[in-house]
């Protein structure tokens, strides 16, 4: 009698890379791939959706699992859609634009839930159903676009004929830091910013000055960052290239402001770096001010080119009003906001609480965050710019309300033993990441209770989702 075990081994000998399956997909994983199995095995299947049943090829072998592409739709999920942009499932941008929307939120909060007792051993935790987008394209307030001199081909383009040139400006193709789609429009910005997009592609593609090549550091043109406020309609152009030069980005900025009334500022970073970024060294200014205007709430936020902001405006004004019912604030508060950005927390709890301390490690954020502050009259607030594992040491004050917004990483774990040794009251911890969200909470949960999460949905039509969880201090 074969055992489990036995027969388990055998499928796994007897799959081979290259090889087609049948396969059934039940859930869906982190990062928008479909899951299967095969005999107990494990496939991830790029393209899958729970519900369908397809063929797939096999392109990677591990010992405890497989990673395959689609290769046929034998039967579709009911909650398959066919996706508006030509683009998917080549660009990396969006990974469930056909998906239902409202299984994309089923998905978020199984995402969410998930790490918190595999990861962090929390259970018994309420995830709240995932509060949606207020809108589910024309969301994003910024776009960063790749220059490359090695375009990527759609199917369609396969024709030798339409190979004109091999400068591409667009996104990533998944998995390569070279290859770039040529890109006319992103259903996820707004249609001016295609607009804008379009033209500076004609541009640069008939300017002769060549694009930057990832491979051998040569070339003019790196970046084009597009960020929009919502609210002002206002628009901002970050040209980033790998030298100054004047004469070269001047000409561009002048036609772009001539072109669209709604261009507020052009500026230009200057990375001379090999590393692929969209920040520059040094920034000048072609046009304009330098900075935008949006708001959250009822504050005016000022943006720099390399300031962090939240993506989607509206959903920052749900994600933020979230936080603020989680510190059940009652207004005589001191509160420590941890990576603190261009003040937007801050100057939001601002009229609600006594005092807010903002760190932030960067210097062009703090300084947005102090104009920020001053543009909306709001006194209550100071900002310390410097690394959080060295100035938490500073804090003299046992705050009342903690609010923590780290990066994707989560918070260094001195950072994290920073914090909890100052006691605070009540903690908010905000997350783009569930793994690290279950790790810290995890940590955490030595000294405070986890009272519940909610997920917010920033990021429709991927697999990202931001989280912000309540805890309480074990007295």
């Amino acid at each position: 009698m074969v055992t489990q075990e036995e027969n388990y081994n055998q499928t796994m000998t007897a799959i081979r890379k290259g090889e087609i399956i049948e396969i059934a997909i039940e859930n869906m994983a982190y990062g928008g791939r479909g899951i299967g199995r095969l005999d107990g095995l494990v496939v991830f299947v790029k393209g899958g959706i729970p519900g369908d049943r397809i063929k797939a090829r096999i392109y990677k072998k591990k010992k405890d699992y497989a990673e395959a592409g689609m290769v046929e739709l034998i039967s579709p999920s009911p909650d398959r859609e066919d996706a508006p942009c030509p683009y998917f499932g080549y660009c990396g941008g969006c990974q469930w634009q056909n998906v239902a929307y409202e299984k994309q939120l089923e998905f978020k909060r199984e995402h969410v839930q998930e790490p918190l007792e595999r990861i962090g051993g929390i259970k018994d935790v309420t995830v709240r159903p995932v509060i949606p987008s207020e809108n589910r394209f024309a969301y994003r307030n910024k776009m960063e676009f790749s220059f490359s001199d090695r375009r990527w081909y759609l199917p369609e383009e396969f024709d030798v004929d339409k190979r004109r040139d091999e400068v591409a400006l667009g996104l990533h193709v998944p998995g390569t830091y070279q290859k770039v789609i040529d890109i006319e429009a992103c259903l996820l910005q707004q249609e001016t910013g295609n607009r804008i997009l379009n033209m500076v592609s004609e541009y640069v593609k008939n300017s002769g000055i060549p694009v930057y090549g990832l491979k051998s550091h040569q070339g003019f043109w790196r970046f084009l960052m597009i960020r929009y406020s919502v609210a002002f309609d206002e628009w901002m152009v970050n040209l980033v290239t790998s030298e100054e030069r004047l004469e070269y980005v001047q000409p561009l900025s002048d036609l772009l402001v001539r072109r669209f009334d709604g261009i507020k500022t052009v500026v230009n970073n200057i990375n001379s770096r090999g590393a692929s970024i969209a920040v520059g060294e040094k920034e000048a200014v072609l046009y304009g001010d330098g900075y935008i205007r949006d708001r959250i709430g009822g504050f005016t936020f000022q943006i720099s080119a390399n300031s962090f902001f939240q993506t989607n405006s509206r959903g920052a004004g749900q994600l933020y009003e979230t936080m603020a019912a989680y510190a059940e604030i009652e207004g005589s508060e001191t509160v420590l906001d941890l990576y603190s950005g261009t003040g937007t927390i801050p100057i939001f709890l601002a009229d609600r609480v006594r005092s807010v301390t903002g760190i932030e490690i960067s210097r062009s954020a703090t300084t947005d965050a102090v104009r920020n502050a001053e543009e909306n009259g709001v006194e209550n607030c100071r900002f310390i710019c410097g690394d959080i594992r060295e100035k938490l040491a500073d804090i003299t004050f046992r705050p009342d309300l903690l609010i923590i917004d780290p990066p994707r990483a989560g918070m260094h774990k001195d950072v994290l033993a920073g914090a909890m040794a100052l006691s605070p009251e009540k903690i908010v911890y905000i997350s783009c990441n569930p793994a690290t969200l279950a790790r810290d909470l995890s940590e955490m949960s030595n000294g405070y209770e986890i009272l519940e999460i909610q997920p917010v949905d920033m990021f429709p039509h991927t697999y990202h989702v931001e989280a912000v969880a309540k805890l309480a201090f074990r007295s």
